[in-house]
């Protein structure tokens, strides 16, 4: 397996916003799209977010319009900003590299990761 790094949680007040990164060698050679996940204790995981290739995004309405997923500069980086944090937002957060729709490439098996938690308080 490769290990990933996921990276900027932390404690944020209401209303204030993070960026999280997520670093996974070999993601771009490998052709790989990426989905960003939360879950909380005693609750499954619910998708966020995703970013495709060719840099294209889609979000779940849950950050509709608060969240922006993006590929940085740095190689196989993916980023995750959510603006205007709500309570609702605390959860650990987990990116989770994958391959083409339909199909079963490296992409969707060879990455483990941590996971970096943020909490929103008032």
């Amino acid at each position: 397996q490769v290990q990933l790094t996921e990276s900027g949680g932390g404690s944020v007040q209401v209303g204030g916003s993070v960026t999280l990164s997520c670093t996974a060698p070999g993601f771009t050679s490998n052709g790989c799209a990426m989905d960003w996940f939360r879950e909380t204790e005693g609750s499954s995981r619910l998708w966020i977010a995703s970013i495709d290739r060719d840099g294209g995004a889609i979000y779940a309405g849950a950050v509709e319009g608060r969240a922006t997923v993006f590929r940085g500069k740095e190689k196989d980086t993916v980023y995750l900003r959510i603006n205007n944090l709500e309570p609702g937002d605390t959860a650990m957060y987990s990116c989770h590299p994958k391959g083409p729709a339909g199909s079963w490439t490296k992409c969707d098996y060879i990455y483990k990761g941590r996971g970096t938690q943020v909490t929103v308080s008032s």
